[in-house]
């Protein structure tokens, strides 16, 4: 006989905490605050790559509001991000990525069950992939220490920047929250 993979045993955690490297920022979610923050935020990281021209660093300012917007607009709980700029032969090279933290509610109509969560991720990841010249990805189901077991899907998408299409790496980590229909999706990128 097999259990769900949601079931947890009564000494589950009941809250999270989450570590970022000292170079990560917690980005503002407030609407009332949040342009001013992230354009303060990023200023500061540009001044020392002085080789950025202003165009690039007003795109950086743009993603990484409407970031926040969107995340803001999912009912994020957290979202944190970082900017990394590196010398390249041609020019600045930017490297930056994003988390968010959402927690949403499985359907009463859908199975709340992780594996058949992961399962129909995955048949979705490889139907969106097909002709698109992208690999499918990759969907798992891990053990994460002090949490237990969690979904994880992994993949590459192309993301609209700035009128381009830049391949995206995307992680999408599915946590099950305790006597819940709940889940909290860790979702982050990078470019």
């Amino acid at each position: 006989m097999t259990q769900p993979a949601t079931e947890r045993p009564g000494t589950a955690p009941a809250g999270y905490t989450l570590r970022f490297p000292d170079s990560w920022w917690q980005l503002d979610l407030d609407p009332t605050t949040r342009d001013a923050s992230i354009r303060r935020r990023i200023e500061e990281q540009v001044k020392l790559a002085p080789q950025l021209s202003r165009e690039q660093v007003d795109g950086l300012i743009r993603t990484t509001r409407r970031t926040a917007r969107e995340a803001h607009a999912q009912g994020a709980l957290r979202a944190s991000g970082m900017l990394r700029i590196l010398r390249a032969g041609s020019g600045p090279l930017v490297l930056s990525a994003t988390m968010v933290v959402l927690r949403i509610s499985v359907p009463e109509e859908q199975s709340e069950d992780l594996a058949d969560l992961v399962v129909a991720a995955a048949m979705q990841l490889g139907t969106e992939a097909e002709g698109s010249g992208l690999p499918p990805g990759e969907v798992e189901l891990v053990e994460l220490p002090g949490v237990g077991g969690a979904g994880r899907i992994t993949r590459i998408e192309e993301v609209d920047y700035q009128g381009t299409r830049v391949p995206t790496a995307v992680r999408h980590t599915l946590i099950p929250v305790p006597h819940s229909r709940d889940y909290l999706v860790l979702a982050g990128s990078t470019r």
